[in-house]
C-alpha cells in the first residue's frame, strides 16, 4: 500500500507539472519546485550508484551477519535475514510496478493508465505468491 501511495504521488505530481489550472501564473509554487528538485536528483547517475551500494551493502551486510558466527544472539540473527528477504521482496515489488508502468507509459498512455498497470501486474504476482503459499507452502 506504500509504494500505492508513493506511485499516486509521483503521478499526480506528474500530471501537476504538465497542466496549470485556470487562473494561475507561470509560478507553481514551492510544491512544483520540491518535486522538480527531487526529479532532478532521482534523475542523477550518482544518485543511483550510491543508492545501488548502499542496498548492496545492507542486504549482504544483514546475510552475513544472519547467517555467521559473530555471537549475535539468535533472534537479532533471524531478524537480519528477515531483512534481506524484505529487501529483495521490495525490489521485486518495484521491478514489477514500474516495469509495467514504464511499458504503459512507453506506448503512450497516461500517468493513470501506468499506475494503474503497475498496479494490475503487483496484485496479480501477490495473488500468484499466495495461491502458491496455499498450495505448496513456498514461504516460511
Amino acid at each position: 500500500m506504500g509504494l500505492l501511495v508513493v506511485a499516486t504521488f509521483v503521478a499526480v505530481a506528474e500530471i501537476g507539472a504538465k497542466r496549470a489550472a485556470p487562473g494561475r501564473d507561470g509560478d507553481g509554487g514551492s510544491y512544483e519546485a520540491i518535486v522538480e528538485t527531487l526529479g532532478d536528483i532521482a534523475r542523477t547517475p550518482v544518485v543511483w550508484a550510491i543508492s545501488f551500494v548502499g542496498v548492496t551493502v545492507l542486504f549482504g551486510g544483514s546475510i552475513i551477519l544472519g547467517v555467521g558466527s559473530f555471537g549475535i544472539p539468535e533472534g537479532i540473527a533471524g531478524t537480519l535475514v528477515n531483512v534481506a528477504y524484505l529487501i529483495v521482496g521490495l525490489l521485486l515489488v518495484g521491478f514489477v510496478f514500474l516495469g509495467a508502468y514504464f511499458a504503459t507509459r512507453s506506448r503512450g498512455l497516461g500517468n493513470a493508465h501506468g499506475v494503474a498497470a503497475g498496479t494490475l501486474a503487483t496484485g496479480a504476482a501477490f495473488l500468484v505468491l499466495v495461491t502458491v503459499q496455499l498450495l505448496v507452502g513456498v514461504v516460511g
